[in-house]
């Protein structure tokens, strides 16, 4: 006997709380609230309206599955990607409400004994590893003959994805990306992993600028029997170095700089295992000087130093790698400087361009406060980390007319900065201003704000920021006069 339209709503009703997906309380109201007018598609239309079920949890029930909704103590909420072998959700946690990644096998390799061992590895690997830049793993398991891994949820893109949309990206940008990088696998390898599978696509780049390492299910400590994959080999091969050299992923570190810089990947990329793993792929590289691109030589000779087929050659530790990175910055840093120095008597803005110095983590965003600051008059000096901008006025007092934290990209770093720039005997006179997002107003009640140090909230326009960076120097020219 068929089943009535009301018979239909009650029924999917009852799966919604069956499933734990909504309150029984919560089903109820909306049921009430419809009234006779209750239909399946209305129920489940009104739950997504208020935010009781998200659109992926409605399909499924609409299939009446009653599985994967959940996982460990996570509740999924959507599709955030989708691979060969695994498909990664945006979950949350039952209890704290934090927005975690799931990462679930998909169901045609789950009696792939080797898929299998690799992605289970990749989760019990991740569980042991703790740093900035690596993604971190929450919790990994079986349910139902189902394999997933609980992971940190990056808002973003993977680097390769980020690099084909900016086209390439400068020296200083990509230099301090790949510090970040570096410093991730310096310290897996403290920790007796070698990554050895660093690309393009297991690096995310966070929408704050961030850069995490994913994906150490090929990770091996010595004498691990971990099988590599072919690039490693094709490459460890082509240079005579010993199979499964922990200086492999120094390499790949300098083909992932390479890619950053030039807007292509240095080795041909081909599916063709056979073609992956020829020495001619290897020794057929065009070094960055002999591209025409402008990049520094200095630039040039880290990335044909860590992409050297000599292992002996190469950077021996991620160490050794960021002793030359960082100095890179440092006299990228001064180069820019000067640069803007050089525009100081611009033709087109009368009198010298006052200094002013954003702290904020995003290219883009920087590329924004550069380009319509520049336009106003004002010398603009960026960085993404606020404690490096304490250090450049404690070193030099004068450096900016006045600083602006960015808190929505930096997080609480940026507040501390700014509390710590107040209290600076140096500094606790220089106009300062503190942008916070949407959803870190109440910050400040804790900022000390005073006349001359002020907050926005975020969005906001560069009008409204020039308007207040014109009022704060206006301030600080009659106090010197006075």
């Amino acid at each position: 006997m068929a089943r009535s339209v009301e018979q239909i709503a009650r029924y999917v009703a009852e799966q919604v709380i069956e499933l734990h997906l909504a309150e029984p309380s919560d089903v109820q109201d909306v049921v009430s609230e419809l009234g006779q007018r209750v239909t399946a598609d209305a129920l489940l239309l009104a739950l997504v309206r208020r935010n009781l079920l998200t659109s992926w949890q409605v399909e499924r029930v609409k299939k009446d599955y009653n599985f994967g909704f959940f996982y460990d103590a996570d509740k999924i909420l959507s599709l955030a990607g989708s691979g060969t072998f695994a498909r990664v959700f945006r979950a949350t946690h039952t209890e704290t409400g934090e927005i975690v990644a799931i990462k679930v096998l998909r169901t045609r390799h789950v009696d792939d004994d080797d898929i299998v061992s690799h992605f289970m590895r990749e989760g019990r690997v991740g569980m042991n590893l703790r740093h900035p830049n690596i993604v971190k793993v929450f919790a990994y398991g079986e349910e139902h003959h189902t394999y997933f891994i609980v992971m940190e949820f990056v808002e973003g893109n993977n680097l390769k994805d980020f690099v084909k949309i900016r086209k390439k990206l400068n020296p200083l940008e990509a230099t301090r990306m790949l510090i970040e990088i570096t410093s991730g696998i310096k310290y897996s390898h403290l920790q007796g992993y070698a990554h050895r599978d660093v690309k393009t696509t297991n690096v995310l780049v966070s929408t704050a600028g961030q850069v995490k390492l994913i994906d150490f299910g090929l990770a091996a400590k010595k004498g691990d029997m971990v099988p590599r994959t072919v690039d490693y080999a094709g490459m460890e091969k082509a240079g005579g170095a010993p199979k499964d050299d922990p200086r492999s992923d120094l390499y790949f570190i300098g083909c992932i700089y390479y890619h950053m810089l030039t807007g292509s990947p240095p080795l041909n990329p081909t599916k063709n295992r056979a073609e992956r793993g020829s020495r001619g792929r290897y020794l057929s590289v065009v070094p960055v000087q002999h591209l025409g691109l402008g990049i520094p030589r200095f630039i040039g000779e880290i990335v044909d130093r860590a992409m050297h087929l000599t292992a002996e050659v190469r950077y021996q530790t991620p160490a050794q790698f960021l002793i030359d990175l960082k100095r890179a910055v440092e006299r990228l840093e001064r180069q820019s400087e000067k640069t803007e120095e050089s525009d100081e008597h611009s033709p087109t803005i009368a009198g010298p361009r006052r200094p002013v110095m954003i702290v904020e983590s995003n290219a883009d965003i920087q590329d924004l406060f550069r380009d319509g600051l520049k336009k106003s008059g004002y010398r603009v000096l960026l960085t993404g980390d606020p404690f490096r901008a304490l250090e450049r006025f404690a070193d030099d007092p004068r450096v900016a007319e006045c600083i602006v934290f960015c808190a929505d990209s930096i997080g609480r770093e940026a507040l501390e900065a700014f509390n710590r720039f107040a209290e600076g005997e140096q500094t606790k006179d220089i106009p300062a201003i503190l942008l916070l997002g949407v959803e870190q107003r109440e910050w400040r009640h804790e900022a000390l704000l005073a006349e001359h140090r002020v907050f926005m909230s975020m969005p906001i326009k560069l009008k409204a920021l020039r308007a207040v960076l014109a009022r704060l120097l206006a301030r600080q020219v009659a106090a010197k006069e006075e």
